[in-house]
């Protein structure tokens, strides 16, 4: 399996899952998940995804600062509504990290483990997304702020080929390779790209 080596470098992110426990799936519960896990769900690597990996990581390690962060155990809101830009996208890999879902997710065993309603839209939030701590109510705003990290100025241009139908192969190649780039530049500059601030 061919991939951008820079996935493997990535910080994985440690989860205790109790229904996974339950349910025999993993030992204690415990496993992680990797960049390049939320790159197969998504189907694609891009500053969005990279993005949403990065705030549910982040926000995992300010509610759980001694421990594994617990999957379905995290209450997710976002500003934007399903529909908006790539509220979806968003929501879908961080999903995939804490178990967080809207009204699709596992309705629980006679009240325990539930995952669904526990990601909102159109929420009251001034930041990228906010992330609450079901048990405790600890809660923390995340911005994410890709912009900090510019494409190459060739990305445009290249873009605008590809959609038209008459990018050569040599430039959809090159395109792609600028596009992993600016993924790999924004994971290298998590300190700009990542703004947390307490509730």
């Amino acid at each position: 399996m061919n991939y951008p080596k820079f996935f493997d470098s990535i910080e994985s992110i440690k989860v205790k899952d109790p229904l996974a426990q339950v349910l025999g799936a993993f030992y204690n519960g415990e496993y992680e998940i990797t960049y390049l896990e939320v790159v197969k769900a998504a189907g694609h690597s891009c500053p969005t995804v990279a993005g949403a990996y990065l705030m549910a990581s982040q926000a995992i390690k300010e509610l759980y600062p001694d421990s594994r962060g617990v999957r379905g155990n995290i209450k997710v809101e976002f500003a934007e509504s399903l529909e908006e830009g790539v509220a979806g996208v968003v929501g879908n890999v961080i999903s995939h990290i804490a178990g967080a879902t809207d009204k699709s997710g596992f309705k629980g065993l006679k009240g325990q483990f539930a995952r669904r309603s526990l990601m909102f839209y159109n929420s009251d939030i001034e930041s990228s997304a906010k992330f609450t701590r079901v048990d405790t109510g600890k809660s923390v705003d995340i911005n994410y702020k890709h912009a900090s990290v510019p494409a190459d100025k060739e990305m445009m241009p290249l873009m605008q080929k590809l959609t038209s139908g008459s990018a050569t192969a040599e430039e959809t190649k090159l395109f792609g390779t600028l596009w992993q780039e600016r993924v790999q530049r924004i994971f290298e500059n998590v300190d700009k790209v990542i703004e947390v601030a307490e509730s």
